[in-house]
């Protein structure tokens, strides 16, 4: 069972891609209306009906349920039911349940007339990046929609004929009889579509220039961001509001920022999906992660009594509250005062939990609590197990030295027996040129050992050289390519594992073939994913487990990860004979790369000293295909992976020190992970 609200919110963040672990989630969620689908008028300071579902699988359901309630409500009414769609991470679940109701519940599309928000311009139809493709890969090709039926923004139109296109488009809508059912994503800039900000609220299907933040976004799907078309085709913000009903799905924290804006801030032309305040029939979906920023999850006593919102004045409330108070205030937690309490809303924490005080005390001491400099225990504790057996998951060949380097490096001069897991190759995040310079080592190396023959050496050359030669931009890489590029990973990642102490026989590279696509885009996470996390698992029985919780990555590719070691350990919780050690495992999460835990979040904090931050630095140096400019720097922050986790364990050092702790040079956060137990 989790133990609290607090966990309660870090797993659902992951439970989207958990399917077995839906039921617990939601009997945590049925004495907390907070994390319900809640079907009631809006609260608060929001200006639009927001669900919040328990997890982001939860919500996809939900929306493919009301989708194909509309396709059988109008089939037995004999008429068409049109359906406006969106591409991209986030309606991929919508799809891919109705895919299932299709097969197994017999839901059909016959009947179903469809148009796409937007596409890419120029884009060729077979282009991996293809909207067209997209959705012929995840839905049509899969259900028994009539081609006839199928509209997406046309990318292959010429400069000249894209106007007229356009108002084809929006005729066609009308001929339809309009939408009745629209589906979107927002993207950080808060567009809907591809309405970047400015877009008017009677705009139409239209061609339109991206966003900078945007292109950014989308590098990944296109290999860097030089590689993303700077203009798209995209219905119009007043196209979409003539929807009879609009669903604005949204998943994950690193959209939490804009959802607030969009749900609580003005309307406004620079924040497009704020138009749908407007909307007569409009509803934002989401799952707890996206929500978080939202008055009545973020700070509830600002609305009234937190009973209302199903909550109490428990320690985990009052933490965060007084948090909040002492950094809203800039003061220590122990130098808050009642008068700070009273004016800032909190009068009936003091009157639930007593003075300032005594509540000060309890939460400066809860902090203090969390830090410690020995992440695997002491060597004198009886209580536990000493030296541990810890396995640091890394779903990419850096994650492990960027995200947790100091603990890594520290669990490894404690005395502890410590396994480092690269999850999958990361071969995609490599550049070309990275991959001919170690061809031209391979060259020299041969010619410096002729004995080794040259024959083979020479045909890999020629069969790389030509390829990138003639590579367009976003094109999958030969198999001879990706495995060159994986070795590249591979032996970077032994040498930053090294540097951190790990001794070589305890470095297992998983290249879990989810992610073996060459693609951006993985496969669904499998059974052999599983099969080889259960068996590193079984081999290694850890006393900890260190995993990547930082899920903002281009591509999902940590989200999938998690997945793949939480299903495995409620797999092995099923065999009797992993029940042991099991029992005795502490999972914790790891961030750094894309964000950092909070301050009222972190359960165990290691502190730094500044020799560990520059041991961590050159750790990560090792990397150095990484280095200066990767494949994939993600959303528009331009500081490398080294400049990005200093800093924010910097931050969290200041955080920490701001509230009234120690001062230390920096942080490294934690949050414990206790997956459900088998009874």
């Amino acid at each position: 069972m989790l133990r609290n609200e607090g966990e309660f919110l870090v797993l659902s963040m992951y439970a989207a891609l958990m399917a077995h672990m839906d039921s617990s989630a939601k009997d945590a969620n049925a004495s907390n209306p907070l994390r319900s689908d809640m079907d009631r008028a809006h609260t608060g300071r929001e200006r639009i009906p927001v669900s919040v579902h328990p997890t982001s699988s939860a919500a996809s359901r939900a929306v493919a349920a009301e989708i194909a309630a509309l396709l059988r409500e109008r089939a037995s009414q004999g008429r068409m039911a049109v359906l406006g769609l969106a591409t991209g991470s986030t309606p991929q679940g919508v799809y891919d349940e109705l895919v299932r109701m299709h097969r197994e519940d017999g839901l059909s599309f016959r009947n179903a007339i469809t148009f796409n928000l937007d596409e890419y311009w120029p884009m060729q139809q077979e282009e991996l990046q293809s909207y067209r493709r997209f959705m012929q890969e995840h839905l049509f090709a899969h259900i028994d929609i009539d081609p006839t039926n199928i509209h997406i923004p046309d990318g292959t139109c010429s400069q000249d004929q894209v106007a007229d296109f356009c108002t084809q488009y929006e005729s066609a809508i009308r001929a339809a009889g309009g939408i009745d059912l629209q589906i979107l994503g927002i993207g950080r800039t808060g567009h809907v579509g591809f309405n970047e900000p400015g877009s008017p609220r009677d705009s139409r299907t239209r061609l339109i220039t991206l966003d900078r933040v945007t292109r950014m976004d989308a590098a990944s799907d296109f290999f860097g961001e030089r590689n993303v078309p700077r203009r798209a085709i995209t219905m119009g913000v007043g196209t979409i509001l003539d929807a009879r009903r609009v669903l604005l799905v949204a998943f994950g924290e690193h959209k939490s920022a804009i959802v607030r804006e969009a749900v609580e801030g003005a309307i406004s032309p620079s924040v497009a999906a704020s138009f749908l305040q407007e909307h007569p029939n409009a509803r934002f979906i989401l799952d707890p992660a996206s929500s978080a920023a939202l008055t009545r999850f973020s700070t509830p006593w600002l609305l009234g009594p937190i009973e209302d919102f199903g909550l109490a004045w428990d320690k985990s409330t009052t933490k965060r509250a007084v948090i909040w108070l002492a950094r809203t205030l800039g003061k220590p937690v122990l130098k808050l005062v009642e008068e700070d309490y009273n004016e800032h809303g909190l009068q009936p924490l003091l009157a639930s939990r007593g003075d300032a005080y005594d509540i000060n005390i309890e939460v400066f001491r809860a902090l203090q609590r969390t830090i410690t400099g020995w992440p695997g225990g002491k060597r004198d504790d009886a209580k536990s197990a000493f030296p541990k057996r810890v396995v640091v998951f890394s779903p990419h060949p850096d994650d492990d030295v960027i995200s947790m380097g100091g603990t890594f490096i520290r669990l490894c001069d404690q005395g502890h027996e410590v396994h480092v897991a690269y999850q999958t190759s990361g071969n995609i995040a490599v550049w070309d040129d990275s991959a001919l310079r170690h061809l031209d080592f391979l060259r020299e190396f041969a010619g410096a050992f002729p004995q080794l023959g040259r024959e083979f050496t020479e045909r890999l050359e020629a069969n790389i050289e030509t390829f990138i030669a003639t590579k367009k931009p976003g094109a999958v890489d030969t198999v001879e390519l990706q495995k060159v590029k994986a070795l590249i990973r591979r032996s970077e990642a032994r040498a930053g594992a090294r540097w951190s102490g790990v001794r070589p026989e305890h470095i297992h590279f998983l290249d879990l073939p989810f992610y073996e696509t060459g693609r951006v885009r993985k496969n669904p996470l499998g059974a052999d994913d599983l099969r080889i996390t259960c068996d590193l698992l079984r081999t290694v029985q850890p006393h900890q487990i260190y995993a990547a919780g930082d899920l903002s990555d281009p591509h999902g590719t940590h989200r999938t990860c998690l997945a793949a070691i939480v299903q495995s350990l409620a797999a092995l919780r099923a065999e009797p004979a992993e029940r042991a050690w099991l029992d005795t495992c502490e999972t914790w999460l790891y961030r750094g790369a894309w964000q950092e835990w909070a301050p009222e979040e972190i359960e165990m904090a290691v502190p730094l000293s500044p020799d560990e931050v520059i041991r961590k630095r050159f750790a990560i140096f090792k990397h150095e295909s990484q280095k200066d400019t990767p494949v994939f720097p993600g959303a528009s922050d331009t500081r490398e992976f080294w400049q990005r986790a200093e800093d924010r364990n910097r931050a969290t050092a200041v955080a920490y020190d701001r509230l009234g702790l120690a001062e230390y040079e920096a942080i490294e956060g934690f949050v414990r992970m206790d997956p459900p137990r088998v009874t």
